[in-house]
């Protein structure tokens, strides 16, 4: 860092789900920016080398070992966060799960439930824990991650789909209760997002399925996917952290309720 003040000096981020790609990515952002993070995953090994990474911007940054789905777990670890940084400006409420493929008539009971457990249920502990502080202070902002599935229903995908379509409710719903504090709610909904292991996963699963909306070979499924974005080509995970940025900084000031997609023109 230089001796300049940057956007988010003073600032203090929470980021759920921070040691997988998406989660680290936006926490280094907005490390850049001048905000100390706070990053809350369940890998205990991943995080640290997260930490460690987001710590050589030059702010603080420390771990915080959560499942998102112990709301008691939640509360003690927000408790801690704001112990140890004063207070929370930031949520990037991120944590979540893809889940299995499978036709609905064939989708696994138990995955199903597991899905929605953390996707939603664990989405909402974060934010209504994160939220009732923010209350206090009259003052937050707050960036949900949804999805495309959640805007458009892909086949195959019926709890992420399910969980994601109910992350976009829930942040229309947050905004307008937490508006009157001074509170912006705002979501994100990436598409296809690579290389990386979410790629090669939906890829190589949505073919297993053998469904009659892609083929059997991941080869061709990958260019069957790619053919649907009018860009013609996946998000990179680094076209992210700038649009979740935006939403937490006063750019948007006049921005709450919105979901916005990072999805190559797929609307």
């Amino acid at each position: 860092m230089t001796g300049q003040t940057l956007r988010f000096s003073g600032k203090v981020a929470v980021v759920t789900g921070a040691a997988g790609n998406i989660g680290l990515a936006c926490a280094k952002r907005l490390a850049q920016s001048g905000a100390a993070v706070a990053l809350l995953d369940m890998n205990a090994d991943t995080l640290k080398a997260a930490v460690a990474d987001v710590a050589t911007h030059g702010v603080t940054a420390r771990p915080y070992v959560c499942d998102v789905t112990d709301i008691a777990a939640v509360r003690d670890t927000i408790a801690a966060v704001v112990a140890d940084f004063g207070a929370i400006d930031f949520l990037f409420n991120n944590a979540g799960y893809q889940g299995a493929f499978a036709p609905v008539q064939d989708y696994p009971e138990d995955d199903f439930a597991r899905v929605m457990n953390i996707n939603v249920c664990g989405a909402f502990h974060v934010l209504r824990t994160v939220a009732r502080h923010m209350v206090e202070r009259r003052f937050g902002r707050i960036v949900n991650t949804a999805s495309m599935a959640g805007v458009q229903g892909p086949p195959n995908m019926a709890a992420y789909a399910a969980s994601k379509f109910a992350i976009v409710g829930l942040t229309e719903v947050a905004s307008k209760d937490l508006a009157p504090y001074n509170i912006r709610v705002n979501a994100i909904s990436p598409a296809f997002m690579g290389p990386g292991m979410m790629w090669d996963r939906q890829v190589e699963l949505q073919a297993k399925v053998g469904s009659q909306y892609f083929s059997t070979d991941p080869a061709e499924v990958a260019k069957q996917m790619i053919g649907s974005v009018p860009m013609r080509r996946y998000g990179n995970i680094d076209e992210i952290p700038g649009v979740v940025e935006f939403l937490l900084g006063e750019d948007s000031s006049y921005m709450t309720g919105m979901n916005l997609p990072i999805a190559g023109g797929i609307l």
